[in-house]
């Protein structure tokens, strides 16, 4: 019998984590399968996408910067994806490819398996760019009434809304005060902006975490403790990374690629450990 194959599709994906979680979660439901790295240039993406179509293939993941290009290679797009506008996942079907995206189910499960008694009313949010589109629909999942979109290029914040959820989310003005304002009535505040990933860089200043009320919430996508995390941590308010979110939109893809329930717990332990042993 072969072996079925599943892989990440980007470039680069040395970087990846997602092999060392997704091997594990198919040897400990005793599939047949092997989780590869694939990497691959713009050149080379519809010979890489054909591929999958065949029968030892289940799909793959789909990184930068392949996740709008590849949606014009498969067959068939999700609304969830179509709305996000990306796929990061793809499924093989008899040949026939199906793109999805598993960001926005990975954000809402991370946050409430870390904080199940969360009550979510308001949220504010730095950043409008790809990760905060997946962010708002999980917000919007999760029933947040009201989300506040902090973004330096407030005309893209403003396209967001329009793009994405134009009931729930409200541009505002990018700067301090106005963000110091609405951090006051926040129950969770998401870094959705690609700072904060190098020490000594933050994506607001620190301080203003001390508007937060007490039981708020700060979550970071960074894989690992951001000195924005720390500092919320050190207040006393809840506190979340983005290795959750990488499991759980993982253990996602797994599920449609298998038809089975992801070990969850499995693949959350070997992307702490793997996390440690880069670190």
């Amino acid at each position: 019998m072969t072996r079925l194959r599943v892989g990440i599709i980007g470039d680069p994906v040395e970087h990846s984590i997602s092999p060392a979680m997704q091997q594990p979660a198919f040897d400990a439901l005793g599939i047949d399968a092997v989780y590869e790295k694939w990497p691959t240039n713009a050149a080379e993406l519809p010979d890489r996408i054909a591929s999958i179509r065949l029968p030892d293939a289940l799909g793959a993941n789909v990184t930068a910067p392949h996740k709008l290009a590849v949606m014009e290679l498969i067959d068939d797009i999700t609304p969830l994806a179509r709305r996000i506008g990306a796929v990061n996942t793809v499924i093989n079907r008899d040949g026939h490819l199906t793109g999805d995206n598993t960001d926005e189910h990975g954000f809402a499960a991370s946050l409430t398996a870390a904080f199940p008694e969360m009550k979510l009313d308001k949220a504010v949010m730095l950043g409008a760019g790809g990760a905060a589109r997946a962010v708002s629909l999980a917000l919007e999942t999760l029933g947040a009434a009201d989300v506040a979109v902090w973004n330096r290029d407030r005309a893209r914040a403003e396209r967001l809304k329009d793009e994405i959820a134009p009931d729930l989310l409200r541009p505002i003005e990018p700067d301090v005060e106005t963000l110091r304002g609405e951090l006051t009535e926040a129950s969770v505040l998401v870094n959705a902006t690609s700072a904060g990933w190098h020490r000594g860089e933050h994506p607001i200043p620190l301080e203003l975490l001390d508007m937060l009320p007490d039981g708020a919430i700060v979550a970071d996508l960074v894989y690992r403790d951001t000195d924005l995390l720390l500092a919320a941590r050190k207040r006393g308010l809840g506190a979340l990374d983005g290795l959750g979110m990488l499991v759980h939109q993982g253990a996602r893809g797994f599920e449609l690629w298998t038809g089975k329930r992801a070990p969850v717990d499995v693949m959350m332990a070997a992307a702490i450990e793997e996390r440690a042993k880069r670190a």
